[in-house]
């Protein structure tokens, strides 16, 4: 059931985008046109500096009225270009403001499934920043919680790479058959940041960050400023490394880079998961990483492997001229006849095989190419408003199973077992310490379901 939602979501946005399809209809049920005054979101941002800058031009043709972050500084900044908003530091306190329609979150991963599970709560838009949320549980319940209001809500996960062409092109190859009978998809990154545990206490918090909103639902460790050591947009290459705050690279690079692969097979989740790497580390997530899933046969291709790796763990190149170390963060299809080679901007096709005339390959005609996504951030804007259905490329049923399988990897990894998982009830079937991981213990007084 859930690969064919897939697929019948794919093929609505490939035919409204192309046709320019849908009429715009406002919260009130009011037809209107798409620039008219009336028809502006309401928006809160929470997390207002670092990533979030990469949204002020993308939501200033609408009205910005809510500003939040544990940083009083970090609402400034934003203030600067948004003067009419009211701010917070506590994102509980900014989803009670009445008057809002949409989020955008750009906060630490560590909340993000709790922002996400409330903004759906009170009937708003919500675009998140990767990852969704911070383990398969949180996930499996921001989801479900979706899914009851997708024709209601318009989600986005932000994985903004997926509007780059080169994914629909590697797509089509796959997908009509230029390697053959997908068989095995490899997707990696290089990104190395390697740390022995949790800073140790070290001075007092600005009197501006509110350092206890930080560390939220996470366990309390004591104030380092290592944790802010990051500029503008890098900032989370100072704390996502370690288990209570992120995922590492997982959640990171991880989510844009396994989008290649995501987009590509049409998949529901896994049926297994399998994890290897260096030596576990209870404080931080491991560097260099190995894991893989069996991913079950759709209607368009069989069962396939899919294999995440990272921090120099890399797959097997096809051929010794081909240097896969060379692609930062990339991507491979293994098929009956080839492989496909691509990056986020670029692809090749190896053909493999005595046979390997490409005789096979079932190029699409030129009216059939997908079409341009277009601008990310717009996407989920116009689908706020009414736009395709509501329906976004990285919506949460998309972007939620891809980091339910790749959180279920991580999982694997600690207990050093292949797991059995039953994607229907959300649970490892044949060990309980993975299935107890599969969730977290929130501190005192935070609640996901608020």
């Amino acid at each position: 059931m859930m690969k064919t939602k897939t697929i019948q979501r794919r093929d609505f946005l490939k035919s409204t985008i192309a046709t320019g399809a849908g009429l715009v209809v406002l919260p009130s049920g009011v037809l209107s046109g798409a620039n008219a005054p009336s028809n502006k979101l309401n928006v809160a941002m929470i997390g207002t500096w670092g990533r979030a800058d990469a949204h002020f031009n993308a939501i200033s043709s609408e009205n910005v009225v809510a500003l939040c972050d544990v940083d009083e500084d970090h609402i400034a900044h934003a203030a600067k270009r948004f003067p009419k908003a009211k701010h917070y530091v506590d994102w509980r306190k900014c989803l009670e403001q009445k008057d809002l329609d949409a989020v955008i979150c750009c906060t630490t991963d560590h909340t993000h499934g709790f922002i996400a599970n409330w903004t759906l709560n009170r009937g708003l838009h919500c675009y998140m920043e990767k990852p969704l949320a911070h383990t398969v549980e949180e996930t499996r319940i921001v989801r479900a919680n979706y899914l009851k209001q997708r024709d209601k809500l318009a989600t986005q996960v932000g994985t903004q790479r997926h509007a780059k062409p080169n994914f629909e092109r590697v797509r089509e190859l796959v997908k009509d058959g230029a390697i053959g009978e997908l068989t095995d998809c490899y997707a990696w990154g290089n990104r190395q940041i390697r740390r022995k545990g949790y800073p140790p206490a070290k001075g007092t918090p600005p009197k501006t960050l509110h350092y206890d909103l930080w560390i939220g639902p996470s366990p309390f460790h004591p104030y380092n400023p290592e944790y802010f050591a990051g500029g503008p947009g890098m900032n989370c290459l100072s704390w996502n490394m370690y288990w209570d705050y992120g995922t590492g690279q997982v959640g990171d690079m991880g989510s844009h880079t396994i989008d290649l692969v995501w987009n590509a097979i049409d998949a529901g989740l896994p049926t297994t998961a399998e994890g290897e790497g260096e030596k576990y580390n209870p404080e931080v997530t491991p560097v260099e990483l190995h894991t893989a899933f069996d991913i079950p046969a759709n209607d368009w291709r069989g069962p396939v492997r899919v294999h995440w790796y990272q921090g120099g763990m890399m797959p097997r190149s096809p051929r010794g001229y081909v240097d896969l170390n060379k692609i930062g963060h990339g991507a491979m299809f293994k098929g009956t006849k080839g492989y496909v080679i691509c990056d986020y901007d670029s692809r090749i096709v190896l053909p493999f095989g005595d046979d390997a005339d490409l005789t096979y390959y079932n190029r699409r005609p030129k009216d059939e190419i997908i079409p341009p996504l277009g601008h990310f951030q717009r996407e989920w804007v116009d689908a706020c408003k009414g736009k395709n259905g509501r329906k976004t490329h990285c919506d949460f049923e998309y972007g939620g199973n891809a980091i339910e399988m790749m959180h279920l990897g991580l999982v694997s990894y600690r207990v050093g077992e292949k797991l059995e998982y039953d994607g229907a009830r959300g649970r490892v079937t044949n060990n309980a310490e993975a299935d107890a991981l599969l969730s977290r213990k929130y501190r005192p007084g935070w609640v996901l379901d608020g």
